[in-house]
């Protein structure tokens, strides 16, 4: 599928989403939902780049973990813009949680926020994608759980939660083909945590093959290759620099 002149929800995304939004306007896309829940400014200063590069833009304050509020945004993008062709899911927490501290009300929200919200934004969008013809879902998930790797401690919940949305994203690409094709993303090292301090940031390079971390424009070529390729569905690709291998 062609990026010219489609039309854009992108969930999340206040580090790495915004180059993936640019990216994609560049591009040539002509309308861009833009989904936020604590990040206003951050998601308007965007709107206004989308803008001068020529797309139209819708920005909503959404709680993805809440359907009302989903099925919403997207019949305020139906009514807006007539159609939605990409979905991009990034919408995420990541919390340290003690596995011996862990309460069933930690899991719900590590879960929802992690995996529910994907499910609610998918089966919202992809009907109406199947009823325009075709369509691109990308989800995001998360090296480790990719790889099979619990590889930090403390986030049990998170991990099961992306192991989900990679089930989610393979149920899901069968039951909608052909007309939508749906991918998952897992990111590596693309882009140090604030709280990271410069040794573990040196670190996680040094753990890495390619010895760097990635950058934002590696996840957006990622999401447009999902988008332009016509033969690829259910698929999980890791964008983590060979983390996986070592």
């Amino acid at each position: 599928m062609e990026i010219t002149n489609t039309v854009v929800m992108l969930t999340g995304g206040a580090r790495i989403g915004q180059e993936v939004a640019l990216s994609l306007a560049k591009e040539g896309a002509s309308g861009f939902l833009l989904t936020y829940l604590n990040s206003q400014s951050v998601m308007e200063a965007l709107a206004a780049q989308l803008i001068d590069l020529g797309a139209k833009t819708l920005v909503q304050k959404v709680n993805t973990v809440i359907e009302t509020e989903v099925n919403q945004a997207v019949d305020l993008a139906i009514a807006h813009f007539g159609r939605i062709d990409i979905l991009v899911n990034m919408a995420s927490t990541y919390i340290a949680r003690k596995a011996e501290s862990l309460k069933l009300a930690d899991w719900l929200d590590d879960y929802n926020n992690n995996a529910t919200n994907t499910f609610l934004c998918m089966n919202k969008v992809a009907p109406i994608m199947r009823k325009q013809g075709q369509g691109r879902i990308i989800n995001f998930v998360d090296w480790t759980a990719a790889s099979r790797r619990t590889e930090y401690p403390g986030y049990d919940a998170y991990y099961a939660a992306k192991q989900a949305v990679i089930g989610l994203t393979e149920a899901f690409a069968l039951e909608y083909a052909p007309e939508v094709l749906i991918n998952s993303i897992a990111p590596g090292p693309i882009i140090p945590p604030v709280s990271l301090s410069p040794e573990l940031v040196l670190q996680a390079a040094a753990k890495t093959p390619l010895k760097r971390w990635g950058g934002s424009v590696e996840i957006a070529k990622a999401v447009e290759f999902f988008i332009r390729t016509n033969f690829v569905t259910g698929e999980c690709l890791r964008v983590d620099g060979g983390r996986h291998l070592v």
